[in-house]
């Protein structure tokens, strides 16, 4: 057959193997131009070498073949573009977070000493709009955004004013199992009505150790280790869920904001009424 190219000599024109071409045809990505019915050999048009090497690019930037397949049966320019770009946007979201996981490894391998301050504290009693679910750990993100939303829109719908950072309440089960109780709180100046999900809850006064964690989400867990470590070897570790409160971010030199996470461990009481 002119003009065609067999299998064997398709992988050297393209430097894809075999296998990789047989489960190209096989998922409908690169069909080949030609297949025997009786043999079942395959044979493809020299045209499809250049398919073949846009789908090793996008293979290259890790888009999965299911998009590539949309992206190559694309008729409308723009959305093909669309799909690109949207790809593209995840993989610098991805490289940012792996930049941030890279800086956080060498900052343990260093070792440093400067553990930021732990202070010992008595909170009140705390009035509080607030909604409580047992939330499973692929959920959280999704649900946080959500129920603080609703926090402040019931609050602001019922004209109650916010009285401080919010916070939440996460429970044993949560850290443990990867399941359970979390509050989502914002303190108020006033009992307001329950709306949906938003109810009026009272925060027991607790007794807590409090580490400031400066930064996102990414690196929280040496704040956590920071501060288990030093109830830990005080001794002073009580039953009783983690306290988050969220205060408000700052901006660096570079103006980028660098949010301040509040972390309350249950302690014995260590001050004076």
């Amino acid at each position: 057959m002119n003009g065609t190219l067999s299998i064997g000599d398709f992988a050297k024109a393209t430097q894809l193997s075999v296998k990789t071409l047989r489960h190209y045809h096989g998922v409908g990505l690169l069909i080949p131009a030609h297949v025997d019915p009786s043999s079942g050999y395959r044979r493809y048009t020299t045209e499809q070498i250049w398919v073949a090497q846009v789908i090793r690019r996008f293979r290259d930037l890790d888009m999965p073949l299911g998009q590539i397949g949309d992206v190559l049966g694309a008729t409308d320019p723009a959305f093909r573009s669309e799909l690109i770009a949207g790809h593209l946007e995840r993989l610098e979201r991805e490289l940012v977070d792996t930049q941030s996981a890279v800086a956080s490894l060498r900052s343990l391998l260093q070792k440093p000493d400067d553990v930021p301050a732990i202070v010992h504290r008595s909170d009140p009693a705390l009035q509080t709009a607030a909604v409580s679910e047992h939330i499973e750990l692929a959920d959280l993100s999704a649900w946080f955004q959500g129920a603080v939303a609703e926090v402040h829109a019931t609050l602001a719908a019922q004209h109650v004013t916010a009285l401080g950072p919010g916070g939440a309440v996460v429970s044993d089960a949560f850290f443990a199992n990867g399941a359970g109780e979390i509050t989502v709180f914002v303190p108020a100046t006033a009992p307001l009505s329950p709306v949906g999900r938003v109810v009026h809850r009272v925060l027991p006064p607790a007794e807590l150790a409090v580490i400031v964690h400066e930064g996102s989400h990414a690196g929280i867990d040496c704040s956590y280790g920071a501060l288990a470590a030093h109830v830990a070897e005080r001794e002073i570790a009580v039953d009783g869920p983690i306290r988050e409160r969220y205060l408000v971010g700052r901006h660096d030199t570079n103006d980028e904001v660098r949010w301040r996470t509040e972390i309350g461990w249950p302690i014995f009481r260590t001050t004076s009424p």
